[in-house]
């Protein structure tokens, strides 16, 4: 008994016959109201220099703006302070195949030609990534490897057909000793159309564990299995025209929100899709309030570039419903003319989600519910409100756009950022393996450095 007391004595020190006096009970009362306050205070004070709207709904775990030179801040939870990614870009004449996906069999594709539509963030990324600060040309020392490749545009151009895509990649990824280390997690591949990583015929054998950039969460609609998955892939923004997202004159301007004639619009063409139809419809029925025509690939209902973004100014919301798939580029374009998107795509997946609050600037309604009782949600609601919709939005859409990474705000500087989430100190695969002195070994215990090509799947 002696020595347990001892102990206790050593470790919290001698007990004290001290008596607790009423003295002694007010200064406890008041350091406890002291700490009270001074803790509100803090948090008051922390709340108002970290909201990014002050005080208009967003939590300061999200995005926030300088109001100096609107420079972009990443919140700290998660990502860290600042970017230290080093990342590591295939060249084209460095690995035999990756050329063809690049430019086709007979290397006749130019860059140029596939930066227009969505293959557009293929050739974007690829040429932001070769400029950027945080490239390096060691992978020795490299975090990330990206792969570069225009598939979706070569193989529309005719540059490459399903087999020879499919047949090449795999020839591509045998000969990335990186590859196999790690099984593919630390590679990135873009694949910015409605089909995803489907383009890849055997994407599943190979890159089902690598991160996919890719502006389509939900393929299963068309297939069994979705290429996408929420925790290791990022959903990257359309590709919004150029002529509306430079700083300097835009292709249209927006109206102001009295000066517009319509409350609501859809401008795209059917594809025999029920939400799309509804809408057309429900344009034959209110044809004041809403702006929807039949529109097609080609002819005189086809609308031009420049006519498209002036009927799409004039209407207070800018409905956003699914096609062939459940993204829509027009959630994006819908902020360039100042139009609040509402997103008719119960499935769709958007952007940076972990620190943009998507409630705050855009409406979500169910696409089982396209009728009339839209149009008297629409008209509720007061035009104060829809225009600091329009404002916060204002402020974001800078996230849509892809410009170097030098630029305080861009959907280039948002992808590198949750690309450093997905960091991993440790890289290893089902055909990785390492000894005693730290060296990585294959199956037939080859150290790493003597691996060459051709390898097998990881």
């Amino acid at each position: 008994m002696s020595s347990t007391i001892n102990i206790k004595s050593r470790l919290f020190g001698p007990p004290t016959s001290t008596r607790c006096t009423r003295s002694h009970q007010i200064g406890a009362l008041a350091l406890i109201a002291i700490t009270f306050f001074a803790t509100r205070l803090l948090d008051q004070s922390f709340s108002s220099s970290t909201s990014p709207f002050h005080g208009d709904g967003f939590e300061s775990n999200l995005i926030r703006f300088s109001e100096a030179d609107g420079s972009m801040r990443w919140p700290h939870r998660g990502y860290g302070s600042y970017i230290f990614l080093k990342i590591y870009v295939y060249d084209e004449n460095e690995i035999d195949g990756l050329k063809q996906l690049l430019h086709g069999r007979d290397g006749k594709i130019s860059p140029d030609s596939c930066l227009k539509g969505q293959w557009g963030t293929q050739v974007k990324i690829h040429k932001l990534l070769l400029k950027s600060r945080f490239r390096t040309h060691k992978q020795a020392e490299a975090d990330l490897f990206f792969v570069p490749s225009y598939v979706k545009c070569v193989r529309m151009m005719g540059g490459l057909n399903d087999k020879e895509i499919n047949q090449t990649y795999v020839k591509v990824l045998s000969q990335m000793p990186y590859f196999r280390l790690s099984g593919g997690r630390d590679h990135i591949f873009v694949f910015p159309s409605g089909a995803g990583a489907h383009l890849f015929k055997s994407w599943a054998s190979y890159i089902n564990r690598s991160i996919i950039l890719t502006p389509e969460g939900d393929r299963t609609d068309k297939r069994d299995t979705s290429a996408f998955n929420t925790w290791k892939d990022i959903i990257i923004p359309g590709n919004v025209d150029d002529g509306m997202t430079t700083n300097g004159v835009r292709l249209v301007e927006p109206l102001p929100l009295s000066k517009r004639k319509y409350l609501a619009n859809y401008l795209g063409r059917a594809q025999g899709k029920l939400g799309r139809l509804q809408l057309i419809d429900l344009a034959k029925q209110f044809p004041d309030k809403l702006e929807s025509p039949e529109l097609k690939f080609s002819g005189p209902e086809k609308l031009g570039k420049a006519d498209y973004f002036l009927h799409l100014r004039n209407a207070k919301f800018c409905l956003a419903p699914r096609g062939e798939s459940s993204w829509t580029l027009r959630f994006y374009e819908s902020f360039f003319v100042e139009c609040v998107p509402v997103l008719l795509s119960d499935h769709a997946e958007l952007p940076f989600q972990n620190v943009v609050d998507y409630s705050q600037i855009s409406i979500k309604w169910p696409s089982s519910r396209i009728s009339t009782q839209l149009l008297e949600y629409l008209e509720s609601i007061p035009d104060k409100h829809i225009e600091e919709m329009i404002a916060r939005g204002r402020k974001l859409r800078c996230l849509w756009v892809y410009t170097p990474d030098s630029e305080p705000c861009s959907a280039f500087s948002g992808i590198l950022w949750e690309l450093q989430r997905k960091t991993r100190r440790f890289q290893q695969s089902a055909e990785t393996f390492w000894l005693h002195n730290g060296s990585i070994v294959n199956r037939d215990l080859v150290e790493f450095y003597r691996w060459k090509p051709s390898m097998p799947s990881p």
